[in-house]
């Protein structure tokens, strides 16, 4: 009932495509009253950078957030991006759909909401098929829009688009990305950050701040700090007292601190090809890396918030507590 009840407000808010050649156009959507725990409690599994046919251990991944999904009664799950390589989705036909995603997440414990933001890898696609309610049709746990929000009372998860900031990809020949809805980029991008601040300074005072976006702002692997977010959207994030910026990109498992705000930047990007062999020193405080496969884990009540990394055996890499004093209103 609620799985029916959260595409009856999905469909009736956003347009449907119907097919491959459709248009759509990007805004932040407030997702209200996602499935939670009776006591408010909310848990959930990070996996970023995972599309791949169940190739490059994804499958063995899948079968660890299966079992760890189970253990800590999740209530959904978050894709930081790239979610179907190499190309994203060619059509809402296209059968990298159901062999990356909804033939490798077969757990029960996976069947919950799954909320997604783009990575650079899908825009190679045809964008619009990710965004399209068709897949919803296919796969009911699918939810992917280039920016949104999702209300959960005790924390406000902000999911942002940030393919797009990346200068390179508007410039580089080797590779075509589908600009459709975003084009022009000045105004897009910064109506996205104005969108993003007022939303920020308007949530709830005792809600948890999250940020997930697919590109890091602050990494010690293989592509490192990218500089148009660290200038354009973490002095949002600090004014604001995010609490975790979340992404993937770089293929790995990391936590790193800032040095002069709230934000803690977790990196979940091993959801399937990993093993970069890349390490590049940081003045953040570096708290865990792992130059491999896995996944994260958030388990959130009023006031307490606890993360762990896992590998692909299941085994916990690391794990970080954050308490916060409790507001009452």
């Amino acid at each position: 009932m609620r799985t029916l009840l959260f595409m009856a407000i999905v469909l009736g808010v956003i347009g449907i495509v119907q097919d491959c050649s459709g248009s759509s156009s990007a805004s932040m959507m407030k997702i209200e009253n996602p499935p939670t725990k009776p006591d408010g409690s909310l848990s959930f599994l990070v996996v970023g950078d995972w599309g791949r046919n169940g190739e490059y251990n994804q499958s063995v991944v899948a079968q660890q957030m299966g079992r760890i999904g189970e253990e800590l009664d999740i209530d959904m799950v978050i894709s930081t991006g790239d979610n179907f390589y190499e190309n994203g989705l060619n059509c809402t036909s296209d059968e990298k759909f159901v062999h990356s995603f909804s033939d490798i997440y077969t757990a029960d414990s996976l069947n919950k909401q799954w909320y997604s933001v783009l990575g650079n890898h899908d825009y190679r696609g045809d964008v619009l098929v990710q965004l399209s309610p068709a897949l919803r049709l296919i796969d009911p746990r699918w939810f992917c829009m280039r920016s949104f929000i999702v209300d959960a009372d005790i924390v406000q998860i902000f999911f942002v688009d940030t393919t797009p900031f990346e200068n390179k990809y508007w410039t580089e020949t080797d590779h075509h990305y589908d600009w459709r809805g975003v084009a022009p980029r000045e105004q897009y991008i910064s109506n996205l950050l104005k969108d993003l601040d007022f939303a920020l300074k308007t949530a709830t005072p005792a809600a948890w701040k999250i940020v997930v976006g697919h590109h890091t702002i602050r990494s010690v692997s293989d592509h490192g700090d990218t500089i148009e977010l660290v200038d354009q959207l973490l002095p949002i994030l600090k004014s604001n007292d995010v609490d975790l910026y979340v992404n993937g990109h770089d293929h790995c498992l990391e936590h790193i601190s800032s040095n002069d705000s709230r934000v803690q930047f977790l990196t979940s990007g091993g959801g399937s090809k990993a093993w970069r062999g890349v390490y590049k020193p940081t003045s953040e405080k570096l708290r865990f890396f792992y130059d491999g496969q896995g996944f994260m884990s958030v388990q959130l009540s009023q006031n307490t918030l606890k993360l762990a990394f896992y590998d692909i055996s299941g085994d916990v890499l690391h794990d970080w507590n954050l308490t916060k004093e409790l507001i009452i209103l």
